[in-house]
């Protein structure tokens, strides 16, 4: 990750060398806390619902067969036709 990004996680990443990891490249971790932990770390919540738009469109694209199993072995084929799945999921909102 580049320094001076943001990592955006779950609860299933709250560990202290994930944190470390992410400090010691000065990358800001917004993850939320466990319940069992005792110590509060900095989190803002509106970034992380701007995560959780960015997996439902992720699940919305699985929808389509092609991109799930991932038929195109070619690279440059299998963005092609994320791209064209985007675009005919943008057309139709």
């Amino acid at each position: 990750m580049p320094e001076g990004a943001t990592l955006l996680a779950d609860k299933g990443y709250d560990s202290n060398a994930i944190r470390e990891a992410a400090a010691s490249r000065n990358v800001w971790a917004n993850i939320p806390s466990r319940s069992n932990r005792t110590q509060r770390f900095a989190f803002s919540d509106w970034l992380y619902r701007q995560r959780n738009l960015v997996e439902r469109f992720f699940n919305r694209i699985k929808h389509f067969r092609s991109i799930a199993t991932r038929y195109d072995k070619c690279p440059e084929n299998h963005l092609a036709a994320v791209k064209l799945i985007c675009a005919r999921i943008w057309c139709a909102a």
